[in-house]
């Protein structure tokens, strides 16, 4: 049960950021791991229209392409440097439009979409950069955001939470080929609050929810060592407190804000502004 092609590229958007290169090493351990193409990507503004080749606009714009086009160079050698085995493919490009929807749109064709967050702490991650939170509402398809420092916790267990959803049976697909590839133990929380005197839903039944979505997963992967969570609570704050000796926290999404009736919710936002690990979200491409 492969979680995606490894054709599929991994995409990462840089800028001239310290946030962005955190990005790209965590993407190229990622890709390394895969196999997957590495595609860094420096979204530049746009100038309204074509002036004339030595108008200050033209010549400001061109700069900025020379800026962008340096960032990414280095961002290729650290790239390299940090990938424990070659890279199959490392690409660049400069793209004149704004970051969010020429990142967001890029995500559709990407195995993951991988952004980088500003500060230093979950409390800082309130934060968030434009770029980071508005991917976060309109990128296409899966995408993770990455906090500082995510390669030294490259030892620790993947978390997936999972709601009985197909948009997280595919994240728990997806979490338990990240966990077969980096030989660390996955960690699956089904959590859920009772929503009043009508809501029927028992442990027993949690159990049984989990355990028929974990059945064909384990079947595909059954060297991956997993631990299942089942707990009556708040989804956003159980799957925070399991990621606090975690390396990834994956969770599925309806979609984008493009589409009627689907967007991040309440518990995607919530765990974006308060984890400190890297959180991928995995939600259907365009």
């Amino acid at each position: 049960m492969p979680a995606d092609s490894p054709d599929r590229p991994i995409v990462v958007g840089v800028d001239s950021s310290e946030s962005a290169l955190h990005a790209v090493r965590w993407a190229a351990v990622a890709a390394a791991l895969r196999g997957s193409p590495l595609h860094l990507v420096f979204a530049v503004p746009p100038i309204a229209a074509a002036g004339p080749d030595e108008s200050p606009v033209r010549l400001l714009h061109d700069r900025l392409r020379e800026t962008a086009q340096a960032a990414l160079d280095s961002a290729v050698q650290i790239a390299r440097h940090t990938a424990d085995r070659p890279l199959a493919d490392i690409s660049t490009f400069v793209v004149d439009a704004p970051a969010v929807p020429a990142l967001s749109e890029l995500a559709a064709t990407a195995h993951y979409l991988v952004v980088g967050v500003r500060g230093m702490s979950a409390y800082h991650r309130s934060l968030l950069g434009s770029v980071s939170t508005g991917v976060a509402r309109e990128a296409a398809g899966p995408i993770v955001i990455v906090p500082p420092d995510p390669l030294a916790l490259a030892d620790r267990p993947i978390v997936a939470g999972v709601d009985g959803s197909p948009h997280s049976a595919r994240a728990l697909e997806f979490a338990f080929d990240e966990a077969a590839r980096r030989a660390v133990p996955l960690i699956v929380v089904h959590a859920w609050e009772l929503s009043g005197d009508s809501d029927t839903h028992t442990h027993a039944d949690a159990v049984g929810l989990l355990a028929g979505m974990l059945a064909p997963n384990l079947a595909a992967h059954p060297r991956v060592d997993v631990k299942s969570v089942v707990v009556e609570g708040h989804p956003a704050r159980v799957l925070a407190e399991a990621t606090a000796d975690a390396q990834l926290l994956m969770i599925g999404s309806h979609g984008t804000r493009g589409y009627p009736g689907m967007a991040l919710g309440s518990t995607g936002h919530a765990l974006l502004h308060g984890t400190e690990v890297p959180i991928a979200i995995i939600r259907p491409r365009r």
